[in-house]
């Protein structure tokens, strides 16, 4: 889903990959989680579910997890990728911060190589979660707990739309700010 957001503002601009820390490995998309990625424009068929690995995070520029816990699994399996992993509604409180404050529209770059804005839109993103991890004093929530999005995976469809309510407004805030900080 988020793929299809940031495909959406800048084609090719991004590579977005999935990995549990508990995969199912093999098995396609919850059924009741393809519904709501559908709802959204996004396209779950194909989907194959495949288990967190080092190699999965080597040369990765940011890591976005849905709890707390699996950021903790992410940096025991490789520690160096600490400043550059958060839960996603960590990330998108943090984004939200930046674009209030317009801290991040003035630093979009435009690559000293003279490359497009392809180049200028990766330069500017293996940049931000230094400039978001700067900010995060200002987005903490009164409960860690909400940091983490539930895991609805084999539960009533109830948690389902939890997870939804939970994880929607953060993919929004993550999509909103790709859109204000394209680089021309």
């Amino acid at each position: 889903l988020l793929q299809a957001g940031l495909d959406q503002v800048m084609p090719g601009g991004f590579e977005v990959t999935s990995a549990g820390t508990r995969a199912m490995v093999g098995d396609p998309m919850q059924p009741l989680s393809g519904d709501i990625v559908r709802t959204y424009g996004g396209n779950p068929d194909g989907f194959v579910s495949r288990q967190l690995t080092s190699k999965i995070l080597r040369g990765v520029d940011l890591v976005l997890t849905m709890t707390s816990g699996h950021r903790g699994e992410v940096l025991q399996l490789d520690a160096s990728l600490l400043k550059r992993t958060f839960t996603i509604r960590e990330f998108a409180r943090m984004l939200d911060v930046l674009d209030e404050r317009a801290d991040s529209a003035a630093s979009v770059p435009v690559t000293a190589d003279g490359g497009g804005p392809l180049s200028a839109n990766t330069a500017f993103w293996r940049g931000l979660p230094a400039r978001a991890a700067s900010v995060r004093h200002l987005s903490l929530p009164a409960d860690s707990a909400e940091n983490d999005i539930i895991d609805p995976y084999r539960r009533a469809p109830d948690i389902y739309r939890q997870m939804e309510d939970e994880l929607a407004p953060a993919i929004v805030s993550v999509l909103r700010h790709a859109r204000l900080n394209v680089p021309a």
